[in-house]
């Protein structure tokens, strides 16, 4: 059976979620997983839809996801974040996450944005590969920055 390749549905998020959850076990942070299928269909199919999401489907299975959504540069304008490629392991090196980043290519061309972005962990050498294929720019100048939840709380 073929790999399928689609917009993603309100009623994909459970098969979303476990994929996340499969990532977070790759990246050894099976913990910090607690988004939840309510908030993800709120988030990506309620009234104020903040991310989009490509599914790969085989057998009427979610076996892959592309999840982006979009950021604003002061210097370049409109930008699209790549939050992640997730294809379930058993069906890796299958050329299904090419797909799925290829998707994403599509919209950012299409809405002219100056930059497609995302991040890689410096250990996934799979990954990093994955992206050189690309000859993608792999940023070593700038460090990333966040708060976490618990300490945007605590702010005053």
């Amino acid at each position: 059976m073929q790999t399928i390749i689609r917009k993603g549905t309100k009623e994909d998020i459970p098969g979303v979620l476990a994929l996340i959850k499969e990532l977070a076990e790759y990246e050894k942070a099976p913990n910090e997983v607690v988004i939840t299928v309510e908030q993800l269909k709120e988030d990506g199919f309620g009234e104020n839809p903040i991310y989009g999401l490509f599914v790969a489907e085989l057998d009427e299975k979610i076996v892959g996801i592309a999840l982006y959504y979009w950021k604003y540069s002061t210097w370049k304008g409109k930008c699209l974040f790549l939050e992640d490629i997730i294809v379930t392991e058993s069906l890796r090196g299958q050329k299904i996450g090419a797909k799925l980043f290829e998707e994403v290519v599509k919209v950012a061309k299409q809405a002219k944005v100056k930059r497609l972005e995302w991040q890689v962990l410096n250990w996934n050498e799979p990954a990093i590969n994955f992206y050189k294929k690309y000859n993608a720019h792999l940023d070593d100048e700038w460090l990333n920055g966040k708060l976490v939840f618990e300490q945007l709380q605590k702010f005053h």
